[in-house]
């Protein structure tokens, strides 16, 4: 069998190219789907300064769950991942190498944070809530706010990056890439919840809804965009 035989062989076969290309531009759907569900089994954190009575019956009291949860979530930036690179492959295909780029770089700085997020979390749950050194329990609760909010300048540097490339390379509407670039606009405000109290808390109603359904929202379309989207070279 010559190179070029076995190589079309490759990319037709039943695990070939197109097989792991259906694989991974898919994986944003899978990434939001597993995102809604290790939510809702982590549950609502206390907020920041919550009482020490309060920490202890989240962390103590919801153990397993929480364990459960970070290990879900943990699998899941695996999805993210290749939701990232499905969409650098697509725009260095249509000749958007420096925005598909700036995906990969904006998903791997969300990734990282979201892993050390994840970590304080099953920490806390695993043996520091239940060691009785309140403060320190308090201080990395705080903390994992100020992750949730800090997580928004490269979540919003991935919708840039991947609105600005489809739409450079023609694969979106200028409708759709106007909502992407409000997108951006928004992830960056969710940067700067800061306030003490209220809708704009690191713990508010923006930070810890809306912002995170805007960015879910825009991976689903992301998604479906790249679905429908033709490879034209071998990318895995």
């Amino acid at each position: 069998m010559s190179a070029s035989t076995a190589a079309m062989a490759a990319s037709t076969g039943k695990y070939g190219r197109a097989f792991w290309e259906g694989q991974w531009r898919g994986s944003g759907i899978i990434f939001v789907a597993l995102f809604i569900v290790g939510y809702v089994l982590y549950g609502s954190q206390p907020g920041v300064g919550a009482s020490a009575d309060a920490l202890a019956a989240f962390y103590g009291g919801h153990r397993t769950r929480i364990l459960i949860a970070a290990a879900a979530s943990g699998l899941n930036i695996l999805n993210l991942m290749w939701f990232a690179a499905a969409l650098r492959t697509t725009l260095a295909d249509a000749g958007q190498d420096g925005w598909g780029a700036a995906a990969t770089a904006s998903s791997a700085a969300f990734g990282g944070m979201f892993l050390v997020l994840l970590t304080v979390s099953a920490a806390l749950a695993y043996s520091i809530a239940g060691s009785g050194n309140g403060a320190l329990t308090s201080g990395l609760n705080d903390f994992s706010w100020a992750l949730v909010v800090l997580s928004s300048f490269p979540r919003a540097m991935l919708v840039m990056a991947g609105s600005f490339g489809l739409w450079r390379a023609k694969l979106i509407s200028n409708a759709l890439f106007g909502a992407g670039v409000a997108a951006v606009v928004l992830g960056v405000l969710g940067g700067t919840t800061w306030v003490s109290g209220g809708v704009w808390a690191p713990d508010g109603v923006y930070a810890r809804f809306v912002w995170p359904l805007i960015g879910l929202v825009w991976v689903v379309v992301a998604s479906r965009v790249l679905a429908r989207s033709p490879a034209t070279r071998a990318g895995w």
